[in-house]
């Protein structure tokens, strides 16, 4: 099959986009990557601005596209983060101090995308402080697409392009809980999106909504300044009890009943808190306000579809595509995977099915997940969800929600590529489990360091002249 060289744009700046221009290019296409900051790095762009709304809910707000508070540290370790061919190990600073512990903090990350970039050469590809405003296939043109975008200084443009790659993140357009009489209730309401620092907090009582890892290092953070740290989690079925920490102010409770308008906060087992603010750790939506599709792709309880196999669109593969849309599971290593089928299938090395099959198997795979009863919002749920937490009460036996070493073999054996390692794998499933299940201080504390070495082996592989020491 003859390869194509295509003119595309990336929409985005953060680690999906960085891979998916260097992929793209490496494919032998020409690359434009849209970023509305100064610099690349997307969610990874620490800023100590929030968002006049502390619920993010006004339409019309400024946004802050950041949602990275400041005590914040990875909760994988970092050797299976990175990309494939460049380990996330700790290089020269530059000037700058860097976090050589096994989960750094996000400016550790920031400043490996950073590395990354200088490496391949990725800013040439990039236009910085341009926000992409609309994209649409075009009329004429053979199925081109439309991106029309803007300036920080107000300048406007439009350009046509073959195709158009969607990597802008869904870490920015917050889900906030319904609560019963919340409306009435008196006390003062905050999405972790806007949540940096714990000095807010002193001397208050706090309800945190959610328990996964932000709402656990958030209710953590918050507790070293407030009075009291009331965590509610969906994963407590009555008992409320002291949780197992060195804060003795911090309580986990089952999930909130309602909010009254004297300032208390029932939970589903009955016990009554009377708090000064609520923070909601209650994860995002995907939006993509730019794109028009005249309503074939859809967002519906955090569903983005119809797609095939998270990236293409049936009816409008290959010109649009989405990288980084599962969530959970190894999120580098996910967006270069899907990066490289992209980039292949866009040059023509790689063909994909018709329209017709894509949609069927679509079609497929979400009946799968309707008749086992598992809500919408798990379609992206990328990893293996037997005894995952993440399911709660979904735990269907034949594993419909695809395990991503599946997903990277399968995508591996379309682009003629190289799957997960199995290091990076076993690495990750002792991870993940830490995080659920690892207490407190889980990111300080790592006992396989038979498998680290094993990890380090592998990257002095990728660098034949330099001795695995150099790495650690």
């Amino acid at each position: 099959m003859t390869s194509r060289a295509r003119h595309v744009a990336v929409i985005g700046l953060g680690a999906a986009g960085l891979v998916a221009a260097r992929e793209l290019r490496r494919e032998g296409h020409t690359v434009v990557a849209f970023g509305r900051e100064k610099q690349l790095g997307g969610l990874w762009v620490y800023t100590d601005q929030i968002e006049p709304d502390s619920l993010s809910l006004d339409p019309n707000r400024t946004i802050v596209h950041s949602s990275i508070y400041q005590s914040l540290r990875t909760n994988l370790p970092r050797e299976c983060m990175g990309y494939s061919d460049f380990p996330f190990i700790t290089r020269p600073g530059n000037g700058e101090s860097r976090d050589p512990r096994r989960y750094p903090d996000h400016r550790e990350v920031m400043m490996y995308l950073q590395d990354f970039a200088k490496e391949f050469e990725i800013e040439e590809m990039v236009r910085f402080e341009t926000e992409v405003v609309g994209v649409e296939q075009a009329t004429e043109n053979g199925g081109k697409w439309i991106v029309r975008f803007k300036s920080s200084g107000g300048v406007s443009g439009e350009e046509i392009f073959d195709a158009v790659v969607v990597c802008n993140g869904h870490f920015t357009e917050p889900r906030v809980a319904h609560i019963p009489g919340i409306d009435s209730w008196p006390g003062k309401q905050i999405h972790s999106h806007n949540y940096r620092i714990p000095d807010p907090f002193k001397d208050k009582v706090v309800i945190v909504i959610g328990s996964q890892s932000s709402g656990t290092d958030i209710s953590s953070d918050i507790a070293t300044m407030a009075k009291e740290v009331h965590m509610s989690s969906k994963a407590v079925a009555s008992d409320t009890y002291i949780a197992r920490t060195s804060h003795k102010n911090l309580r986990i409770h089952s999930t909130i009943s309602r909010a009254c308008e004297d300032g208390s906060v029932m939970f589903q087992n009955g016990r009554v808190v009377y708090a000064d603010v609520i923070v909601h750790c209650t994860g995002y939506k995907y939006h993509f306000p730019f794109l028009e599709t005249n309503g074939y792709v859809t967002v519906e309880d955090n569903r983005v579809g119809p797609l095939y196999k998270h990236v293409f669109p049936p009816a409008l593969a290959p010109g649009l595509s989405f990288i980084g849309l599962p969530f959970m599971g190894l999120q580098f290593f996910t967006f270069e995977m899907q990066s490289k089928w992209v980039a292949s299938v866009l040059s023509g090395r790689v063909k994909l099915p018709s329209e017709d099959k894509m949609m069927k198997d679509a079609t497929a795979f979400y009946a799968k997940l309707e008749a086992l009863g598992i809500p919408k919002r798990y379609t992206h749920f990328l990893t293996d969800p037997q005894g995952n937490p993440m399911l709660g009460q979904f735990n269907p036996q034949d594993a419909v929600l695809t395990s991503q070493s599946d997903y990277f073999n399968w995508i591996a054996e379309q682009c003629g590529c190289s799957s997960i390692e199995r290091w990076r794998e076993r690495q990750y499933n002792i991870a993940i489990k830490k995080v659920f299940f690892g207490g407190e201080n889980y990111r300080d504390r790592w006992e396989d360091n038979q498998l680290i070495e094993e990890v380090y082996r592998e990257f002095a592989k990728l660098k034949p002249n330099q001795d695995s020491s150099s790495f650690s």
